[in-house]
């Protein structure tokens, strides 16, 4: 199997189900928004970081691939038979912020994204995140979307915000908080 097809030359692509819609489809920006946050989770799992959360990143990316298959199937026509994303893992998701949160100090202002390096990463990645999360829901507004899918990308954001202020601490980064001028 050949990895081009010269079907979406012209700028169309096709769903699960074979409806073709344009590469600019909300649909499409969706579900490559998911792929982009998939990627840059990719990327903070190959960084120096504890393995436990290597282990976490992973199963998210798998729960990822999920989300985008299921915002990548044409609701009317796809039979296609798409892996699950259950409420179990909202909470998984909630269960290791909860840990993480435990060896935090109280967050009492906003927190400047940076502290390390790395940390910063898991930053960017919570912002693809809410963009993929207001694609999702824009998307959610014309055609539906699984309200499943809705919560896990909101509470996956909350998840990175947390990893980022824990790397930050495991890394000894100091948090650096907004003061706004007056």
């Amino acid at each position: 199997m050949k990895i081009y097809t010269k079907k979406g030359d012209q700028g169309s692509t096709g769903l699960i189900g074979g409806t073709r819609v344009s590469k600019g489809d909300v649909r499409i920006e969706a579900y490559g928004t998911v792929d982009e946050l998939n990627s840059y989770i990719g990327l903070i799992s190959t960084l120096d970081i504890n393995v436990l959360y290597v282990s976490q990143l992973q199963e998210i990316q798998d729960r990822l691939f999920t989300i985008g298959s299921h915002l990548a199937a044409d609701p009317e026509k796809s039979k296609m038979q798409l892996p699950d994303l259950l409420e179990s893992d909202v909470e998984k998701l909630e269960h290791w912020m909860d840990v993480m949160d435990e060896a935090l100090p109280p967050l009492t202002a906003f927190i400047l994204p940076g502290g390390h390096a790395i940390s910063a990463h898991a930053h960017v990645a919570r912002c693809i995140c809410r963009r993929a999360e207001r694609m999702a829901v824009t998307l959610d507004e014309l055609e539906g979307v699984e309200a499943l899918v809705l919560t896990y990308l909101n509470r996956l954001s909350d998840y990175l915000f947390v990893l980022s202020r824990k790397l930050s601490l495991d890394k000894g980064a100091q948090e650096h908080t907004w003061t706004p001028r007056h």
